[in-house]
């Protein structure tokens, strides 16, 4: 975890409950909604940086990214969601995480803070909670005046996806 708020100097620290029912999660913005993923998934949080488009792949995936010597394909959550384009800025991320074996990059408008919370603020989805389609949504934590929609990012990619990423991935390092 050190190496996640070193990462990113603006992610702030909550603790809401200490206890074996907590669920430790990152919390990001998408335009006006607060999303939050579990903090075992996430690895690095990054700055915007150049992603280079590679060409045939999903209208989602950016592109990839250089990362240590690793290409890592990126994709912008914004765009998976159905949600309306913005460009990047200076808040926005890439938050580099291990979904279903794969690692990738997900661009996203801010990185909001670690957040601690029980698991008992946590219901069940409601139909058309958000934008999103729910497939991908965990459940509703309800934090004094906030909602925060949990995703579950192992939904977020289908096979057809993953076949995506990965072809993407050898597109760009074949050249």
């Amino acid at each position: 975890m050190n190496a996640l708020v070193a990462a990113s100097p603006s992610v702030g620290m909550k603790t809401a409950v200490v206890g074996s029912d907590i669920l430790q999660l990152v919390t990001f913005n998408l335009g006006n909604e607060e999303y939050a993923v579990d903090i075992l998934k996430v690895q690095e949080i990054n700055r915007m940086k150049e992603i280079t488009r590679v060409p045939n792949s999903p209208g989602y995936v950016e592109g990839v990214i250089n990362l240590r010597g690793k290409v890592i394909p990126v994709v912008s959550l914004r765009t998976r969601f159905g949600l309306m384009e913005k460009e990047s800025d200076e808040q926005s991320r890439i938050m580099i995480m291990d979904i279903q074996g794969i690692t990738m990059g997900l661009v996203v408008d801010s990185v909001s803070e670690v957040l601690r919370i029980p698991m008992s603020t946590v219901e069940p989805t409601p139909p058309m909670a958000s934008n999103i389609s729910t497939e991908f949504i965990k459940g509703i934590a309800k934090l004094e005046e906030r909602l925060i929609i949990l995703l579950d990012m192992d939904r977020l990619l289908g096979k057809s996806d993953e076949t995506a990423m990965i072809e993407a991935t050898t597109r760009a390092i074949e050249g």
